[in-house]
């Protein structure tokens, strides 16, 4: 009985000292980054995963969050659904993640959110903006779902506001990527915006992803002669669809949304455009400046909108936890709605869609550089 004892008392002990390494008193707290480090949109997923990265290594410079160092676990979600869905029960089954930074593109960021919801796991993408992330088709709030960027409607609003009383245009051409939710919601917003303010559309034309030719919708543009060329692309279609259209003689203003934000964007071709996007590196404060320079000192650029709101999706997942006191990702996810957050992106407050009320920038790219052009405020 005695030797029993003994052996009971020493395996205790063993399961103690395996729980205060790794197991449920763990002094690691794994957090996944979903992005696409492959295909069309790679600089899209690198941005994202190098801002949440920084943000890791600073809140463990400081001790980390609860008490516990923050473990990156980093996935390609390729910016695909099915990827999206791999990867989100990857981290999860096997990796046993709780919280989810990411992903950047809405048609992978929604399914996401439904593996997350199933479960019970906090996702907060950093860029992806179509309404459907946050919100179910029932209409309801998804309760473990936030984002830190603002919504479709708000950025198409914008993009036809400023088209509208800024370029004073008339008339505008829209092209889309159909299959793309991202695409599709955007141009749709910006249509409704601009044709409620007055303007109207004169070419509505789709293509697919595979689409490399756009020359057919191109002579429609350049025969409706419109004022603005509206591309809610990402930046690798823009490049081809503004280099065609160069050599269509196609003189509209291009116009698009935050998916031009990228370094491959080719400011050659989109010289004179306009795009929306979440912030500008020249906005003079304190804590936008020490971010380009804390950026600039570790990875040698300055970051873009991708790196910068992944940044503020992990500042923002963090500091909740720090408020809740806790890593339950249901109490992180209540404490994250009553709060307020000074993050590089601005002021941010979510509404009861989980969606931040944030304001918006306009640039323009003229001779090779991106320049600050005004904000808009919800």
């Amino acid at each position: 009985m005695r030797t029993r004892n003994l052996l009971v008392l020493v395996l205790v002990g063993a399961m103690l000292a395996l729980s205060a390494c790794g197991g449920g008193g763990s002094k690691t707290l794994k957090v996944a980054i979903l992005a696409p480090l492959s295909g069309n949109v790679a600089t899209f997923g690198q941005s994202t995963r190098d801002g949440a990265t920084l943000a890791i290594e600073e809140w463990n410079a400081k001790g980390g969050v609860l008490g516990k160092q923050i473990q990156p676990v980093v996935e390609d979600s390729q910016c695909n659904a099915e990827a999206a869905v791999s990867a989100a029960n990857k981290v999860i089954d096997q990796d046993g993640v709780k919280f989810i930074i990411g992903e950047v593109c809405s048609s992978a960021s929604i399914p996401i959110s439904e593996v997350a919801m199933a479960k019970g796991v906090l996702q907060i993408s950093p860029t992806s903006t179509n309404p459907s992330v946050t919100v179910g088709e029932d209409g309801k709030t998804k309760s473990l779902i936030f984002r830190a960027c603002f919504i479709d409607p708000f950025q198409g609003q914008v993009a036809a506001k400023f088209a509208l009383e800024d370029l004073k245009a008339k008339t505008a051409a829209v092209l889309l990527d159909q299959g793309n939710d991202y695409v599709r919601g955007l141009a749709e917003f910006f249509r409704d915006s601009f044709e409620a303010g007055g303007g109207k559309v004169v070419v509505w034309e789709t293509y697919t992803g595979e689409d490399n030719d756009f020359s057919a919708i191109l002579s429609k543009v350049k025969d409706a002669n419109p004022d603005i060329l509206y591309v809610p692309d990402y930046y690798s279609k823009v490049n081809l669809i503004a280099a065609q259209a160069r050599e269509k003689g196609i003189t509209a203003t291009m116009m698009g949304g935050d998916g031009w934000d990228s370094e491959d964007l080719d400011r050659t071709v989109t010289d004179g455009a306009y795009f929306t996007n979440h912030y500008s590196g020249d906005d003079p404060r304190p804590i936008v400046q020490d971010w380009i320079k804390k950026y600039k000192d570790k990875y040698g650029s300055e970051p873009d909108a991708l790196a910068t709101l992944a940044y503020d999706a992990a500042n923002i997942l963090f500091t909740a936890m720090e408020k809740a006191g806790t890593d339950d990702p249901a109490k992180v996810a209540a404490a994250m709605e009553g709060m307020e957050f000074d993050v590089v992106s601005g002021h941010i407050t979510y509404d009861s869609k989980h969606n931040p009320v944030k304001p918006a920038v306009i640039l323009q790219i003229k001779d090779g550089e991106i320049h600050f052009v005004k904000t808009i405020a919800p």
